[in-house]
């Protein structure tokens, strides 16, 4: 079923969120200081791309430079991200059929809002329950 929703979230929406992120994260890279958030637009990128089996859990090795990173994120892009994905997500779930991909807009919110110190993991590994 999970790979059923992923061709249909690719086709409708995921990438062009995929192709956006990466875009970003191209640009990002171009300066040194910019080149951490590049690597995260690239891993949400991917993650916007086939996000159905997949999700977000918390790295507990995460330190200082994660809050720094987040908090220059939240500021400068974050806050449009989620906004966006929120109002997709709502826009998606309008239909019955757009229910699944609602959700799955809305379960990109949070790493699209804070990406560092967050890792993207399959479901069905042991370590995704953290």
């Amino acid at each position: 079923m999970k790979t059923i929703l992923n061709v249909i979230w690719l086709v409708l929406c995921g990438l062009w969120m995929f192709l956006g992120y990466i875009a970003a994260g191209l640009l990002l890279c171009i300066t040194i200081i910019g080149i951490p958030f590049g690597v995260a637009a690239f891993r949400i990128g991917v993650y916007a791309l086939w996000p159905f089996g997949y999700t977000v859990v918390d790295r507990h090795d995460a330190g200082g430079g994660s809050l720094v990173g987040n908090v220059l994120w939240v500021v400068l892009a974050g806050w449009w991200l989620a906004l966006g994905h929120i109002f997709t997500g709502i826009a998606l779930c309008v239909t019955i059929i757009g229910i699944p991909l609602g959700i799955a807009n809305f379960k990109l919110i949070p790493v699209s809002l804070m990406p560092f110190g967050k890792e993207i993991v399959r479901t069905d590994q042991p370590f995704a329950t953290r």
